[in-house]
C-alpha cells in the first residue's frame, strides 16, 4: 500500500518536470498539436499532485507559482514563434499574463485580510445581538494563492489553440478573460474588506462584545475548553440550562468550538486569549462557573474571585475520569446521586464530602420507559471510545464490536450502532474494528430491508432518542450505563478484560444490575432473551441501582439542578459581600 502510494507520487511529480522542457520544445519547434495534447497532461498531474509531493518540488526551488508560469511562458514562446514576435497579439499575451498575476497577488492579499479579521476576531458571539460587518462568501475568501494559478489554464489553452489554428488572438481573448475574473473577485472582496475594516481594531472589537455581555448581565457560566470534537461534552448541557431561572452565559475557549457546539437560545462567548479571557470585564457580575471538563485552559477561569466553581462533569460512571484528582480543585462537584458521592468516598482524591451535592441528571426527563413495541427485538450496541491512555481502556469495539454485531443480526434482533464520538481517535484497531462494523450493518440492511438497522455517528438522533427505541443496550463501562437506568429497561455491559464475575461487579458497580458479556459473547443470546419480562431477573435490582445512581424522582432533576444553582449563587453572593465589607473594615 505505502509503496504503490509512493510510486504514484514518484509518477505524477515525474510527469510535471517533464511536461516543462517538452512544452518549451513543442513551442520552439514550433509544433501546436504536441503542445496542445502535453499542457491538459501537464494541468492534469499538477491538480493530481499531493501536498506532500508538491512541497518536495518547491524544496527543489520549483514553487507552485514558478511551475504554472513556466507553462505560462512556453505559451508565450508558442505564439512568438507561430505569429512572429512583432505581432501586438504576442505582445499583449505577455503583459496580460504578468497582470494576471499581480491582480492574484492582490486578491489573495484581500482573501487573507478577511480571514484574518473575520476567523481570527479577538472574540466570537453567538445569540448575542452583536452586529459585525457580514462575512464574504467561503468560496470568494478560500479561492487565492496557489488555487488562484489555475485560471491561467484560460489564456495557456486559448493561445495553444489559437497557434494550432492561426487564430493569434484567441490567447489575448484567454488573458483578457482571466483578468475580468480576477477583476470581479477583487472589486467584491474590496467591498467586504471596506466593511470588515472595524474587525481590524482589536479593542474596538472586545469594547462592543463586552457592552453586550455586560447588558445582559449573565448570572451563571458554562465553561468549556476543548477540541471540536468534544463539543458534545458542553451541547448535552444546553437544554437544562435554557430551563433554569438564572441568566446563563455559555463561554468556549477555542474558536473551532463556536460552529461545533450544539443548537442553544443561549448567549454564547468565544475568548480564545488567556489575556482577553482573564481582563474581560463583562463576566463579572456572573457568580457561578460551571465545568463539564477538566482541562488545563480551566485555570483562567478557576482563579476569578467571587465565583463559585462547580464540577457538573459530561456524565457519571465508573470510570477514572469521573474521579479524577483534578477535581479537587472546584468549590463543589455536582453529582447525579448518591452513587457520585460513594465513588469519590473511594477514590480518596481529596474532594471533600460536604462539597457534593446530588442534583440528578435533568437530561433525561424525556428518556421513556417503555419499549419501542417493534415486531421484533431492538438492541442498542453503544460502547465507549478507547480513552487517551491504555490505562483508560474500557472500549469494546476492538475484541467485541465486530462479533457483538454479527452474532445480534443472526439472532433477528434490530441494531442500533451508536458509537462514542471520539472512537478511534487514538487506536487505529479500533477504527478499523468500526469499519467493520459499518461495513457488517449496511450490508445486513441491504440484505434485509424489513429489520431497518441503525448507524448513528452525529448528533441525529440523540442517544437518548436511541434509548427509547431500544428494548435492550449493550455497553460498555461509561456514563450511558447510568443514563440507560432511567429507561428501567435491562442492559449488559461488556466484561472486555474477562475478569471474574464477582470482581468485576464490585469494581465497576454500575454492572451490578447487568447481564455480563464475556470476550467470546456466549451469552448473547441468553442475554437478548432478558428483553421478555418473564425472563428479565434483574428488574428489581435495576430499579434499586436507579435511584442509588441518579437520586430520587422526586423532586425531579430539572428542579433539584435550579434549586442547586441558586443556592450557589446565594452563597457566592454572601460570601462577596462578606468580602467587601471586610475590606471597608480594613480600608476604616
Amino acid at each position: 500500500m505505502g509503496g504503490s502510494f509512493k510510486g504514484r507520487n514518484a509518477l505524477l511529480s515525474g510527469v510535471v518536470l517533464a511536461s516543462y522542457p517538452a512544452l518549451t520544445a513543442a513551442a520552439l519547434y514550433p509544433d501546436p498539436w504536441v503542445f496542445v495534447i502535453l499542457a491538459p497532461l501537464s494541468y492534469a498531474a499538477e491538480a493530481a499532485l499531493p501536498s506532500g509531493a508538491a512541497e518536495r518540488l518547491g524544496r527543489l526551488q520549483l514553487p507552485a507559482t514558478l511551475r504554472f508560469m513556466m507553462r505560462e511562458m512556453a505559451a508565450v514562446l508558442l505564439l512568438a514563434r507561430t505569429a512572429g514576435a512583432e505581432s501586438p497579439w504576442f505582445a499583449l499575451l505577455a503583459g496580460g499574463l504578468f497582470l494576471f498575476h499581480w491582480m492574484r497577488a492582490v486578491q489573495s492579499g484581500l482573501a487573507t485580510y478577511l480571514n484574518r479579521c473575520h476567523n481570527l476576531k479577538p472574540v466570537g458571539t453567538r445569540n448575542l445581538d452583536v452586529s459585525f460587518p457580514p462575512a464574504p462568501p467561503e468560496t470568494l475568501v478560500n479561492w487565492r494563492g496557489a488555487r488562484l494559478l489555475y485560471l491561467d489554464a484560460l489564456p495557456v489553452g486559448t493561445a495553444a489553440c489559437g497557434a494550432l489554428t492561426g487564430i493569434d488572438w484567441l490567447g489575448s481573448a484567454g488573458v483578457a478573460g482571466a483578468l475580468v475574473l480576477e477583476t470581479a473577485a477583487v472589486l467584491a472582496l474590496s467591498a467586504y474588506a471596506l466593511r470588515a475594516a472595524p474587525l481590524a481594531d482589536r479593542r474596538r472589537v472586545i469594547a462592543t462584545v463586552d457592552e453586550r455581555v455586560r447588558a445582559y448581565r449573565p448570572e451563571v457560566l458554562l465553561y468549556f475548553s476543548g477540541p471540536a470534537d468534544s463539543a458534545y461534552q458542553a451541547t448535552m448541557w444546553l437544554g437544562t440550562l435554557e430551563r433554569i431561572r438564572s441568566r446563563v452565559l455559555v463561554v468556549l475557549r477555542e474558536r473551532d468550538l463556536l460552529g461545533a457546539l450544539g443548537r442553544t437560545t443561549l448567549p454564547v462567548l468565544c475568548i480564545p486569549s488567556a489575556v482577553d479571557m482573564m481582563n474581560f470585564r463583562g463576566l463579572d457580575t456572573a457568580r457561578v462557573a460551571l465545568f463539564a471538563s477538566n482541562v488545563g485552559n480551566n485555570i483562567h477561569m478557576l482563579r476569578v474571585p467571587g465565583v463559585t466553581s462547580v464540577f457538573i462533569g459530561h456524565g457519571d460512571s465508573d470510570k477514572e475520569a469521573s474521579f479524577n484528582p483534578f477535581t479537587k480543585v472546584y468549590d463543589e462537584v455536582w453529582v447525579a446521586g448518591p452513587a457520585g458521592r460513594d465513588r469519590y468516598r473511594r477514590a480518596g482524591v481529596g474532594v471533600r464530602d460536604e462539597a457534593i451535592v446530588e442534583v440528578g441528571r435533568p437530561q433525561l426527563a424525556g428518556v421513556r420507559r417503555t419499549g419501542p413495541g417493534l415486531p421484533y427485538p431492538s438492541v442498542l450496541y453503544a460502547p465507549t471510545w478507547e480513552g487517551w491512555t491504555d490505562d483508560l481502556f474500557h472500549t469494546s469495539v476492538i475484541t467485541m464490536g465486530p462479533g457483538v454485531v454479527r452474532r445480534l443480526l443472526a439472532l433477528g434482533v434490530r441494531v442500533i450502532y451508536k458509537p462514542h464520538p471520539l472512537t478511534g481517535h487514538r487506536s487505529a484497531p479500533a477504527r478499523r474494528a468500526h469499519d467493520a462494523i459499518m461495513r457488517t450493518l449496511r450490508d445486513a440492511t441491504a440484505g434485509d430491508a424489513a429489520v431497518p438497522h441503525l448507524v448513528v455517528t452525529g448528533d441525529e438522533p440523540h442517544l437518548y432518542e436511541c434509548f427509547n427505541q431500544a428494548d435492550l443496550l449493550i455497553s460498555d463501562i461509561s456514563s450511558v450505563i447510568a443514563d440507560f437506568l432511567a429507561s428501567g429497561k435491562p442492559y449488559a455491559v461488556t466484561n472486555v478484560a474477562g475478569l471474574p464475575e464477582r470482581e468485576f461487579r464490585e469494581r465497576y458497580p454500575t454492572a451490578s444490575a447487568a447481564y455480563l458479556l464475556g470476550p467470546d459473547c456466549a451469552e448473547l443470546p441468553g442475554v437478548v432473551s432478558r428483553i421478555r419480562p418473564e425472563e428479565d431477573v434483574l428488574a428489581e435490582a435495576r430499579h434499586e441501582l436507579r435511584s442509588h445512581l441518579l437520586g430520587p424522582d422526586r423532586p425531579d432533576a430539572l428542579t433539584r439542578f435550579d434549586e442547586a444553582v441558586t443556592a450557589a449563587r446565594a452563597r457566592a453572593g454572601a460570601a462577596a459581600g462578606r468580602s467587601l465589607a471586610t475590606a471597608g473594615d480594613e480600608v476604616a
